[in-house]
């Protein structure tokens, strides 16, 4: 199984655990060429492009100015240990011995509007580009559609190897949409896309809740690679701060967790 995660806007500055080996990004390339397109703009054309504060955008022209594709700058750490927020509280990738980052390493993908699919432990800079970001670029098209055939590329080359070929969704909408699932035809791949849904519970009433939901999405990450999950039922068995599987909920494609009381 391959699970899909969502990149963080917020980022750690601390360094990866000792003894963590970073890996090469897949598209390091084209992140090479989107790093230039951003590097062109100028701190006021970043708050207008991306919705930030004169401040934040500040930061960001200096991360672009200070990019690099190598891996072994100063600021370069591998993708779980920089990104932070809600998801990546929830996975605490720093807590996971070694053999469940391992897991991780072949199971995990993050979407990125930068580098597009990233391993865990790829190498990256620190930057801010969301998939969503309504950027022309200087080839044609917004990030989705330059990134939709790579990933499914990238997709089509690992899911065979992969001995249940599902990819499990815990990625928001916004990169999820990068996935273009026609195109990947999961039918001839003998695959398919189960999604996780995180509700909370409130006056006989359930519903999603997104600081909670991202939250989630990381804990039912982390579950998994401590439990070495190999089938989609092993994921109905999370039960992490109060969730449960709730069958009657759920479809065959579509499993739902509920909580009530938070």
């Amino acid at each position: 199984m391959l699970f899909l995660l969502s990149p963080a806007k917020l980022l750690r500055t601390a360094p990866a655990p000792d003894g963590v080996t970073w890996s090469p990004p897949r598209y390091l390339s084209e992140a090479v060429r989107l790093a230039a397109v951003l590097r062109g703009y100028a701190p006021q054309d970043l708050a207008r492009l991306m919705k930030i504060s004169d401040a934040l955008s500040a930061v960001n022209a200096a991360r672009w100015e200070e990019w690099t594709a190598e891996p072994d700058s100063p600021h370069s750490r591998p993708a779980v240990f920089l990104f932070d927020g809600n998801v990546y509280r929830g996975l605490e990738a720093a807590t996971l011995p070694q053999r469940a980052l391992a897991w991780a390493q072949e199971h995990l993908r993050i979407l990125s509007g930068l580098y597009g699919y990233l391993r865990p432990l790829d190498a990256i800079q620190p930057h801010r580009l969301e998939m969503g970001t309504r950027i022309r670029l200087p080839w044609g098209g917004d990030l989705v559609a330059h990134w939709r055939g790579r990933i499914v590329e990238a997709l089509r080359d690992e899911l065979p190897g992969h001995s249940v070929p599902v990819v499990v969704n815990l990625a928001s909408q916004e990169y999820f949409q990068a996935v273009d699932f026609h195109a990947l035809d999961m039918t001839a791949l003998g695959a398919r896309v189960v999604e996780c849904v995180f509700q909370e519970g409130k006056g006989g009433t359930f519903r999603v809740v997104g600081v909670h939901a991202k939250r989630a999405r990381g804990l039912m990450a982390r579950f998994a690679a401590m439990e070495e999950v190999t089938t989609p039922e092993g994921l109905q068995d999370f039960d992490s701060e109060g969730y449960r599987f709730d069958k009657k909920a759920s479809t065959a494609d579509r499993f739902v967790f509920r909580r009530t009381g938070r």
